[in-house]
């Protein structure tokens, strides 16, 4: 077990269409700030930077880097969440805020509540508190590190990502599942529709985080993914994965016009 993972306990391509599905049923963009509570954590093995609770694996290999967060209860949302976007600025503190600043981060995992402590007694990821668990290098660009655990301002905003929408694909025989990451837009996904070219569109189960799954056979069949996000709005690839895939391979799809 790495440090980032006791840590987060103890703080307890093809043709492609891009087509709204509905009038957006919200935005996943907002002007208002709204307060919380930040902390950070500092890695001390490179291993540190792999896994977490929405399943991106090697953060620097799926896109995200160091520019990630950990999510209180409150603001986790059983994993619904992974993937969006927020944007944090230092407030109320003037020896350890750095002025004029913020970071943008993208939710890849989760901080469990602690309830051997009360939520202003220590247990600073338990409900209702609404608190951040960011790497030290994301913290250092808001708040000098003395400063532990800070009040914060964030607010939701578009993720904005280079490259098209990932699909990695595994599973054993019938059983598929795909990791679906580098998500623009709203950056969180509600639904997922799978296609193989001897198949309507079969809608898939989310497992975990952003991991989806469904049982079929699709074996020797080009795939086709259609993806929505909680903004109402779908993104569909045709034939992302060739006749030939294999479980553990990554393929790019569209990409949600930001």
């Amino acid at each position: 077990m790495t440090f980032l993972t006791l840590l987060l306990l103890l703080l307890t391509s093809t043709a492609t269409s891009y087509t709204p599905s509905s009038t957006p049923s919200s935005s996943p963009q907002s002007s208002e700030w709204l307060s919380a509570r930040a902390t950070y954590y500092a890695a001390a093995d490179p291993r540190d930077i792999v896994g977490g609770a929405c399943g991106y694996g090697d953060l620097v290999k799926a896109g995200y880097g160091v520019t990630t967060v950990g999510l209180s209860e409150t603001l986790f949302a059983r994993g619904q969440i992974c993937g969006a976007c927020f944007e944090l600025r230092c407030v109320d503190d003037v020896r350890w805020c750095i002025p004029g600043t913020s970071v943008i981060v993208t939710a890849t995992n989760f901080c469990p509540p602690n309830y051997g402590f009360t939520p202003d007694g220590g247990g600073r990821c338990n409900p209702p508190n609404k608190h951040f668990v960011l790497p030290i290098e994301a913290f250092e660009r808001i708040a000098i590190w003395k400063a532990g655990n800070m009040p914060v301002q964030y607010r939701r905003i578009k993720c904005r990502k280079e490259g098209g929408i990932r699909f990695t694909i595994d599973g054993s025989g019938i059983f598929i599942s795909v990791l679906i990451s580098n998500v623009a837009g709203a950056g969180d996904i509600v639904a997922v529709k799978i296609k193989g070219s001897k198949t309507g569109w079969l809608p898939m189960g989310r497992n975990w985080g952003q991991n989806w799954h469904i049982n079929a056979d699709l074996r020797n069949q080009p795939l086709s993914f259609e993806v929505t996000t909680s903004d109402g709005l779908t993104v569909t690839s045709y034939s992302v994965a060739s006749k030939n895939w294999n479980f553990g391979q990554t393929f790019q799809g569209k990409q949600f016009v930001t």
